[in-house]
C-alpha cells in the first residue's frame, strides 16, 4: 500500500494514472512507510514536490521520457537523486525574492537544510546544495545556482533588468502562511497541503514575460546560463537519476545514439561521477523592437545522472553515500544548455 498522504496529495495535483505512473517509477523514501491519514508531514510534502517536479520536467525533455519509460519497461526505476534550478541573484527581479531567496523560503518549511556551497566562477554563479534533513540519502535534493549580473558588463546587467525586472511572485498570502506553519509545525492538514503543493510546484517556472529578443541576444553574447534563464525562467534545469556505474551507461547510451556528453566528469574527492543528455531543444517566443512576435529554437531542460560512491564516516562510525556535489562537475554539466539560439 502506498502512503495515502502522499498518494493523495499527487492524484488530486497530477490525476490517478500519471500518480500511479511515478509511484511505478521513482524510489521511495522509507521513512514514509509510516503515516498518519489527514496530518501531512514535511517530508511527505517534500516527496509529493519532487514527484511533481520531475513528471514535469519528463514532460519537457523528450530524451528523459524516452530513458526513464525504456528503464521502467526492463522493470527497472529511477533512483531521483537531486533537481537542479537556476536563478538570478539581482535587487531589480519584480516582486520575485532575487537569487536562491526564492526557493530557500519553500525548501526549509519542507525540512531541506544547506548541504555545501559551490563557486562556480566561470559561470559568474554561485551553486548551493540542499539535502533533507529526515532523509538526506533518499530525498532527492536541490542544486540552487544563482547568475550574479554585477560581474558581466553594464550593458548585460541593463538587459537582465529589463528581462527579470517585472518577475511576478508565484507564492500566494495563503501560501506563505501554509509554509510558516509547516516550517513551525513539521505536518499540515492534508487538505492544506493539498492546497499547497501546486503552488509550490508553481514556483518552478519562469515568472517574467516574453523576453525582448535584442535583451536575449546581449544576454547570450556573454552567459548562455542567463539566457537560459531568460527563456526557462526557474524551472527544473534538470533532473538526475542515481545509477550504479554511470561510465558503463555513459557507454550504452552513446552506443544507442543517444545525445550524450563525451566524457564522464569526476569529482576532486573521487566518489562522485555526471554525464547527462544534452539539452533537448524547445521553441521560445521573443518580442521584437515593433512589438511583434518571433520563435527561435533554444536549448530546454536535460537528463543528468549520477554515480555517489560511499565512504567511512569517522565520526558516524559507518559507511555512508557521498552526497556531495562539485564545481567542476557542475560547470562541465552546465554546459549541456550552453547551445546558441538557431536563426
Amino acid at each position: 500500500m502506498h502512503n495515502p498522504n502522499l498518494q493523495q496529495m499527487l492524484v488530486q495535483h497530477l490525476g490517478e494514472s500519471r500518480t500511479a505512473s511515478l509511484f511505478a517509477t521513482l524510489n521511495l523514501p522509507s521513512l514514509l512507510n509510516e503515516w498518519h491519514e489527514g496530518i501531512v508531514t514535511r517530508a511527505e510534502l517534500a516527496q509529493a514536490m519532487n514527484m511533481a517536479l520531475f513528471a514535469d520536467l519528463i514532460d519537457r525533455s523528450p530524451n528523459g521520457r524516452v530513458y526513464t519509460d525504456e528503464v521502467v519497461a526492463n522493470g527497472g526505476g529511477v533512483y531521483f537523486d537531486h533537481g537542479a534550478l537556476r536563478t538570478v541573484r539581482w535587487a531589480d527581479n519584480g516582486a520575485l525574492p532575487p537569487g536562491e531567496a526564492a526557493f530557500t523560503r519553500i525548501l526549509r518549511p519542507l525540512g531541506f537544510i544547506a548541504n555545501g556551497r559551490y563557486p562556480l566562477d566561470r559561470l559568474g554563479m554561485t551553486g548551493r546544495a540542499y539535502a533533507h534533513r529526515d532523509a538526506p540519502d533518499e530525498i532527492a535534493q536541490f542544486f540552487v545556482s544563482e547568475l550574479h549580473p554585477e560581474r558581466f558588463s553594464d550593458a548585460f546587467q541593463r538587459a537582465v533588468s529589463r528581462v527579470v525586472g517585472q518577475s511576478r511572485d508565484p507564492l500566494t498570502p495563503r501560501a506563505a502562511m501554509q509554509l510558516w506553519e509547516l516550517e513551525r509545525d513539521g505536518v499540515l492538514p492534508l487538505d492544506e497541503a493539498c492546497t499547497l503543493l501546486p503552488v509550490i510546484v508553481g514556483a518552478f517556472a519562469r515568472q517574467h514575460d516574453t523576453p525582448n529578443l535584442a535583451d536575449y541576444e546581449t544576454i547570450l553574447a556573454e552567459s548562455a546560463e542567463m539566457a537560459w534563464i531568460a527563456t526557462e525562467g526557474n524551472a527544473f534545469n534538470h533532473a538526475t537519476d542515481r545509477v550504479e556505474d554511470v561510465f558503463q551507461l555513459s557507454d550504452a547510451e552513446q552506443a544507442k545514439g543517444r545525445p550524450m556528453k563525451p566524457e564522464v566528469e569526476r569529482s576532486r574527492s573521487g566518489r562522485v561521477f555526471q554525464t547527462a543528455y544534452r539539452a533537448d531543444t524547445v521553441t521560445r517566443e521573443f518580442r521584437q523592437a515593433d512589438g511583434s512576435i518571433i520563435t527561435r529554437d533554444v536549448p530546454g531542460s536535460f537528463y543528468e545522472f549520477i554515480t555517489r560512491r560511499r565512504y567511512f564516516d569517522r565520526d558516524a562510525g559507518r559507511w555512508t553515500t557521498d552526497l556531495r556535489f562539485d564545481a567542476g562537475n557542475a560547470q562541465g554539466i552546465f554546459k549541456m544548455t550552453a547551445k546558441v539560439a538557431a536563426q
